[in-house]
């Protein structure tokens, strides 16, 4: 056999076929890029230069040419993973094992197959020409990321959230690589039509826009006060960042301006609202349109599961609406605190796919005081990560802050997170709207 192919056509002289070596190296090119945000990109090519290997098998030539029933074609590069990929091997192996059924448990628990017995499982012989049409990275290329800072007391966390990471750079690479192989055969246009929005481009019709606010009157001039002093420190170190502002103080929009401010400060991708409720995912929604005016429709994603495409839409917009709400490939994402949390614990492809994305960004905790009670632990630990190891900046944004930090006793708490706001206790006399008194 002379090719080997990755996917078919129902062209039956094969001349149209994707073949397996362009699909992988694709993969692994689009996967590197996707982990660049967190210095793993060594890392990621390997997972997509080997994610497919099971295909380079008489067995799966065969399947393609309708001649053999469906069968696993992950497992070998998961195995090989381990035997050439060193101490990472491991993740990578749960990662490529996973790209089509999910990640596996480690052991035999549950009902899905474990990791541990899909390598173990009898698969067809893989033909050596791999070796000569793909160049893998060198073990010694493929340690922890550059840079990574591990902690003891929470070390397996930490293996599981890059697994994970790993996971959603390979299978939003794999989609993505494959869906432009298809759109190409099928006479269809790019997955994009035209460039997204800048940052730059979304603060300046912000500005714009917060230009027309009149600051008559104490409360408005609080609120512009407010805004001033946030925007003032955005130029502080990526991190943790909690904004105390009271109801009426306008910490909507402040968080907005310093999530744009503090991106464009030090080259972060996009911002992501985080938000506890869908009523208040859609209404944040249509002011963060509204105060991007003409840019609104294309620079804003709602993802949340109430959500309901406008039919008035032209078909390639809803399209292209689609596509990002699977990776979050937008510069402004409004979504839940469910959607947000569950996809970081989920194991399916499609849940995990925009992971990725996040890494490199300013994320907006509204509300933080609603996180879940029985779920805070690994809620924290998650904030608390992203921070330290995927260049991200969280802000936990609410009138009443939560006690998630480890000096006010919460156990392996958050540290370092800086106060935006100005004086919050003077912030609340000055709001303050009602004064209650109990009578004797």
């Amino acid at each position: 056999m002379s090719d080997f192919y990755a996917h078919s056509t129902d062209s039956p002289d094969q001349s149209d076929w994707q073949l397996l070596a362009e699909h992988l190296a694709g993969t692994g090119r689009l996967a590197a890029a996707n982990a660049e945000a967190f210095c793993a990109s060594t890392i990621a090519l390997a997972a997509g230069l080997l994610h497919d290997l099971g295909k380079y098998t008489h067995e799966f030539q065969s399947r393609l040419r309708g001649e053999f029933p469906k069968m696993d074609h992950a497992t070998w590069g998961a195995r090989v993973a381990i035997e050439r990929c060193g101490a990472i091997g491991q993740l990578l192996a749960y990662a490529i094992a996973g790209h089509h059924a999910g990640l596996a448990n480690g052991r035999g628990e549950g009902a899905r197959t474990s990791l541990k017995d899909r390598l173990s499982s009898e698969l067809p012989e893989l033909l050596p020409v791999w070796e000569r049409e793909l160049t893998l990275p060198q073990a010694d290329e493929l340690g922890l990321p550059a840079g990574f800072q591990a902690c003891r007391e929470r070390g397996a966390f930490q293996l599981a959230l890059l697994t994970r990471m790993l996971f959603a750079c390979l299978v939003d690479a794999d989609f993505i690589d494959t869906d432009e192989f298809y759109r190409r055969i099928e006479g269809r246009g790019p997955r994009r039509g035209g460039e997204l929005p800048s940052l730059t481009e979304l603060r300046a019709r912000l500005d714009a826009r917060l230009s027309r606010f009149k600051a008559d009157g104490e409360v408005n001039q609080l609120r512009a006060d407010i805004l001033s002093h946030v925007r003032s420190q955005a130029g502080v170190t990526p991190g943790l960042f909690s904004l105390t502002v009271p109801t009426g103080g306008g910490k909507t929009l402040a968080s907005l301006a310093f999530a744009l401010d503090h991106a464009i400060a030090h080259g972060l991708r996009r911002v992501i609202f985080v938000i506890p409720f869908t009523s208040i995912v859609e209404q944040n929604a249509q002011v963060f349109r509204e105060a991007f005016g003409d840019l609104g429709e294309d620079a804003v994603l709602e993802h949340h599961s109430a959500f309901i495409e406008d039919p008035k839409h032209a078909f390639q917009s809803r399209e292209k609406r689609r596509l990002a709400m699977e990776n979050w490939d937008a510069p402004l994402v409004v979504t839940t605190a469910v959607q947000f949390f569950e996809s970081f614990f989920a194991d399916r492809p499609s849940r995990c796919r925009k992971l990725h994305n996040v890494a490199s960004s300013v994320v907006i905790l509204d509300e933080a005081q609603t996180l879940p009670l029985k779920l805070l632990r690994p809620c924290v630990a998650l904030i608390d990560e992203l921070a330290l190891n995927y260049a991200s900046s969280i802000v936990l944004c609410t009138a009443t802050q939560p006690a998630l930090n480890a000096d006010q006793g919460f156990l392996d708490g958050l540290k370092g997170v800086r106060e935006l706001a100005p004086n919050p206790p003077a912030l609340y006399r000055q709001l303050r709207r009602v004064n209650v008194r109990r009578r004797p």
